[in-house]
């Protein structure tokens, strides 16, 4: 989007899209009507999870593999929850700003609303499963943490909308990986929330692509350069925090430190899941030039999240285009 126009009328196809297509987890959602039992085999993992794959996983008796599982799918919900409410208080920051008659006022406001949506139906999984999930690394939670996310909305909005989508795409990139594997593959309740997530969380990231396509391109020399170096920081530390479960559930759950260790991210199978997830913003970073200088480059690469951009928004991977020279090409 390169014109005032062009993006307005993205923002009116968004808004329009929020009134069109909505979700209220208490009207959408039969929550009586999923099986959460703990004895429920629909809690064991499959193989396209990232710990349904592991070996040791698999070689745990049923009563294990539904324990994690359902913990699992617990703490997904609960960093979801955590993070979207990091995102809403950054988004009532963002248009407390705006001027009257900015048309980004109503998407915004309409995306917040749908996050709120979104922090009652993870607690409520959360709650149904009676597992106590931790949520994010405790390091997120501090005062100082849980004040300066949110204020980047205002003091440095581009890098915001970064951390959206560090948070968002991690999230949407798994959820789709979930919902592909088709059927009865992961817990009918949390396939129902992943549907109604990734719906919704597709204009989100809409708006945080377009929003960074309209700003980035005027921005100063000096901005644009801290804010290169900034992305693929900030894209892999929020993988982590997003993906790894924290410490203190790995141990009420016995769950092996080697074993964490290999699934994020030891083997080169799971290197370039992490690539994977990355490919639509590596797109995005290249179009609005903040990929194309050496400190980029350097820190995409040593944070191994490089690799070639996605074609298009939501494209799914060939593997193969993560060999050595098609990741090269991008880098260059």
């Amino acid at each position: 989007m390169t014109t005032d126009v062009t993006y307005e009328q993205h923002l009116a196809t968004l808004s329009q899209g929020s009134v069109d297509l909505h979700f209220d987890p208490f009207v959408d959602i039969d929550w009586d009507s999923y099986d959460v039992a703990p004895d429920n085999d629909q809690w064991i993992l499959p193989p396209e999870h990232e710990m349904g794959a592991h070996p040791w996983y698999q070689a745990l008796p049923a009563d294990r593999q539904r324990q994690i599982g359902r913990a699992y799918m617990a703490q997904v919900a609960k960093v979801g929850l955590e993070f979207e409410n990091l995102l809403i208080r950054g988004l009532m920051q963002y248009v407390y700003d705006l001027p009257n008659g900015s048309p980004e006022f109503r998407y915004v406001t309409h995306e917040a609303t749908e996050e709120t949506h979104h922090t009652q139906m993870f607690q409520e999984f959360v709650n149904r499963c009676e597992y106590d999930a931790p949520g994010m690394q405790q390091w997120t939670k501090t005062f100082v943490m849980q004040n300066l996310i949110p204020s980047f909305a205002r003091i440095f909005p581009e890098f915001f909308f970064i951390l959206v989508l560090g948070g968002e795409e991690p999230i949407d990139h798994m959820q789709k990986v979930y919902l592909r594997a088709g059927e009865g593959k992961i817990h009918p309740l949390m396939r129902r929330i992943m549907q109604i997530h990734v719906a919704e969380e597709a204009r989100h990231i809409s708006f945080a692509h377009a929003k960074l396509t309209e700003d980035a391109p005027g921005m100063g020399r000096i901005r644009r350069g801290l804010l290169s170096a900034l992305t693929p920081l900030a894209f892999r530390i929020m993988a982590d925090m997003i993906l790894i479960p924290p410490g203190r559930m790995c141990k009420e759950l016995e769950i092996p430190r080697e074993v964490i260790k290999d699934i994020y991210w030891g083997s080169p199978e799971r290197q370039t899941v992490l690539s994977e997830i990355f490919g639509d913003v590596r797109m995005l970073t290249a179009k609005v030039g903040l990929a194309n200088n050496r400190v980029a480059r350097h820190l995409w690469k040593r944070l191994n999240i490089d690799g070639a951009p996605s074609r298009f928004r939501g494209e799914i991977h060939d593997r193969t285009i993560h060999a050595p020279d098609a990741a090269d090409t991008h880098a260059a």
